[in-house]
């Protein structure tokens, strides 16, 4: 057994630089999707075209998310992922300030799915290395609040650039910022990114160790959670949001930013605590929370319309996504311990957050339209419940008490 004396702690400087990859990362994320709309809507573009070029990025980042899980897995150092994904991400944005011509602008969106889907499993990766197994929750945790003062933050600042400068701006910035996410890898050093024994090297993937994973109960009953989490979720902020400024138009843009930024600072403050509390108290009763709040979400939609219930809406949302942005990744950690196949996983479960989300507009826009907004909210409400109780009889714990694996031990110098 190692001694306490022969564990170390992770590298503040490691810690650190992942504390600015992820301020820096969402933050250059921020600079597509509803920035892209109103841009192209400055260049003439019809909706029809803007669709089409916004569904070019989610494609190729659903498509690619399980092959580059796959390729980060097999990446010795974990950073050459996010250092791929930022150039890419920032050659987009370059691409969409240089001109606003189609083609351009369908590589840009193409580059921009790929380049994310690298981003999400290279950035858990590194985390995990750095933090070690003992300390990932906390440090997942801590990712998520970064990343979320950064988008917060960001939004607001690229707002004000798009709006007294020229739409443009927003692309040029959001390239800029791709230098600091280059810069906060560098105190990421190798030799303290967990490089273990050869007797602890985790086994190289095989089909049968594949197939062993695509057969776990624990996973295929997750995948199913995730997928109602965002059949639940995904729909709701839209029509609540749309009904709030059809019944009160001068305030829109107040509610528009309320509802952007109170659930980024409600996962900022709630993100480390719940990654230090399921450490202690196990996963289940912080997965019970997140999908817990969704059917109160959507029953408060449906019975207080007005801005203050989608205010309060939104906050409840905030606390929602933070527990399951944390708890996806610690739960597929516990479930893949051993086996290499991490990030494979992950991208697996971001297949599952594209079904859910996609299946929760056409889902809730059909009911709406037919009985109206107070249905599809109930609805909604409902796939949470079926969300928690799926979780409730068929989700294991999967943090073991009982089995703990040592904080990744740096190479010694001799």
């Amino acid at each position: 057994m190692r001694s306490p004396a022969t564990v170390p702690t992770a590298d503040p400087g490691s810690m650190r630089g992942l504390d600015g990859v992820n301020f820096f990362t969402a933050s250059v994320q921020t600079g597509f999707g509803a920035f892209v709309a109103v841009y192209l809507t400055e260049n003439r573009w019809t909706p029809a075209q803007i669709g089409f070029a916004l569904t070019i990025s989610t494609i190729c980042a659903l498509v690619s998310q399980v092959p580059a899980g796959a390729l980060v897995d097999r990446l010795p150092d974990k950073r050459r992922a996010i250092l791929a994904g930022i150039i890419a991400v920032g050659f987009a944005a370059l691409l969409l300030a240089a001109t606003p011509t189609e083609p351009l602008v369908y590589l840009a969106e193409a580059l921009q799915g790929l380049g994310s889907a690298l981003l999400t499993p290279g950035i858990a990766a590194t985390s995990l290395m750095v933090a070690g197994q003992n300390a990932f929750g906390e440090r997942v945790g801590r990712n998520a609040r970064y990343a979320s003062i950064g988008n917060g933050l960001t939004a607001g600042i690229m707002g004000a650039a798009g709006s007294y400068v020229a739409p443009v701006a927003v692309f040029w910035l959001t390239a800029f910022l791709t230098i600091p996410v280059l810069l906060s890898l560098l105190p990421i050093r190798p030799s303290r990114t967990g490089a273990v024994s050869a007797r602890e090297e985790p086994p190289a993937p095989t089909w049968a160790s594949l197939r062993a994973l695509l057969v776990d109960r624990r996973l295929i009953v997750f995948f199913a959670c995730i997928v109602l989490f965002f059949l639940s979720s995904a729909a709701m902020l839209p029509i609540a949001a749309t009904g709030v400024t059809q019944r009160h138009p001068r305030l829109a843009d107040a509610i528009i930013a309320a509802t952007i930024l109170l659930p980024q600072a409600v996962v900022a403050v709630m993100s480390p605590w719940i990654g230090r509390t399921s450490e202690r108290a196990g996963r289940r009763p912080m997965l019970l929370l997140g999908w817990g709040l969704l059917p109160l979400q959507g029953i408060l939609y449906a019975t207080l319309p007005g801005p203050l219930a989608l205010t309060l809406g939104q906050a409840i949302g905030g606390a929602s996504g933070a527990a399951f942005g944390v708890m996806m990744t610690l739960v597929v950690a516990d479930i893949t311990r051993g086996t290499n196949q991490f990030n494979l996983t992950l991208g697996a479960m971001g297949v599952a957050i594209s079904v859910g989300a996609s299946l929760s507009t056409s889902f809730a826009g059909l009911i709406a339209s037919r009985f109206g907004d107070q249905a599809a909210f109930l609805a909604l409400a409902l796939a949470g419940l079926c969300g928690v109780l799926l979780l409730l009889v068929g989700m294991p714990e999967t943090r073991s008490a009982s089995t703990t694996v040592p904080l990744p031990v740096p190479v010694s110098a001799e």
